[in-house]
């Protein structure tokens, strides 16, 4: 393992589908290696992130990824534009983020002698859901996966306890794996916030998918105002067309047709949605390592969520918030009631939340965890044995 203070030399190439889950989910890590010395370089799908990247001294270069149904139509060609970026800089690495990027970055380098790192961001909706066309996905990505990362000079990082059992039961090495226990939020500027006066407001911060639960919010929303409680709903976040599970714009406009629900769209600064939520709420069907939850904790929101993997991680029951079942609107709407009828309860949640988030997954944390991987492929070309996956549970951990 090298230590803290090495610098390290050499470039660093991220290749992410999109530029904003750049700069929404792998920002901190970039930072972190730029401040270990390596030069960062970030190809990806630009839409309106190139500024705020090149902002950052990172050197951006356009590939075109596309997503959802058209992915596999394009596929050639996005992997010949990894293969010409990579051509150019000649890579000291290369971090693949999510699946996708993973699977077309991996078969970009399959002649090549960098390492790559696969990050795995979570399963999503291809493990997620039960559709003929996301079968047909799982039944052909559970034979690539394994092949790609069980290969030379590839190593593979999780989000999740869950995500690592799912790789290994596919057939991918744990000596070739590592979890690191997400992206890094930033707990130095997003800070605990007094509850907002008025009613108790519950927040969802997300994609508008079903797989991220929004429907559940919103049937157990109708459940609480059938029962004639004061609460509101807001919901910040886009729907995404290039995913499968998207709601429509017509759905959004009956959902806020209804009294006290907000959809406020995309918005640039989390802390306005979480000064005014008393509750944050995401009964996602599966996550690598929430970030909505992560960013709510840092600013002392108690927490709700289903039981499923990635969710879990960042929500303990009775101590960080509670879970429910999946797709168990009945029950979200009592876990919602029990946290807006006892402010001791929400304040004791949000406290401990933002703990855990300071202790276990902020940015210093995570950015000193991924500097200290690239430095063991770099240094050594292995994964030392104190970054595998062993590492505690903080589901079971006393704390």
């Amino acid at each position: 393992m090298i230590s803290q203070e090495a610098k390290l030399k050499g470039r660093i190439l991220y290749i992410v589908n999109e530029d904003w889950a750049f700069l929404l989910n792998r920002l901190p890590m970039a930072r972190a290696a730029r401040e270990a010395g390596l030069e960062v370089h970030v190809a990806t799908n630009v839409s309106s992130g190139a500024d705020s990247i090149e902002a950052e001294n990172f050197v951006l270069h356009r590939i075109p990824l596309q997503r959802g149904q058209r992915a596999m139509l394009t596929a050639a060609a996005s992997i010949k534009a990894i293969r010409e970026v990579e051509r150019a800089i000649k890579p000291s690495i290369v971090h693949h983020s999510g699946v996708q990027c993973c699977v077309f970055g991996s078969l970009a380098a399959l002649d090549q002698t960098f390492p790559v790192v696969n990050a795995i961001t979570g399963l999503g909706y291809i493990f997620s859901s039960s559709s003929s066309q996301s079968r047909l996905l799982k039944r052909a990505l559970s034979r690539l996966l394994p092949w790609l990362l069980n290969r030379d000079r590839s190593y593979t990082v999780v989000q999740n306890l869950d995500d690592r059992e799912a790789l290994l039961a596919l057939g991918a090495k744990s000596d070739r794996m590592t979890l690191i226990s997400g992206s890094g939020v930033d707990d130095e500027s997003l800070q605990p916030l007094p509850e907002p006066a008025g009613p108790i407001t519950i927040g969802f911060a997300g994609r508008l998918l079903v797989d991220k639960g929004i429907r559940t919010v919103v049937r157990a929303y109708d459940l609480i105002r059938d029962q004639g409680h004061d609460i509101n709903l807001i919901i910040a976040g886009n729907p995404d067309p290039a995913n499968p599970s998207s709601v429509s714009h017509d759905e959004i406009e009956a959902w806020i047709a209804r009294p006290g629900i907000t959809w406020l769209g995309h918005i640039d600064n989390i802390v306005s949605l979480w000064r005014a939520a008393h509750i944050a709420v995401l009964p996602s069907y599966r996550e690598g390592l929430p970030g909505a939850l992560m960013e709510a904790a840092a600013c002392g929101r108690p927490l709700i969520a289903t039981d499923t993997p990635g969710c879990r991680e960042i929500v303990l029951t009775d101590e960080t918030g509670l879970l429910v079942p999946l797709e168990d609107s009945a029950a979200l709407a009592r876990a919602i009631l029990r946290l807006a009828e006892s402010p001791a309860l929400r304040a004791s949640f949000g406290a401990a939340a933002r703990r855990l988030v300071s202790e276990r997954f902020s940015a210093r944390i995570i950015g000193r965890a991924i500097t200290r991987l690239y430095g063991d492929i770099l240094t050594h070309g292995e994964i030392s044995l104190a970054d595998s996956s062993a590492q505690s549970d903080p589901r079971t951990t006393s704390r």
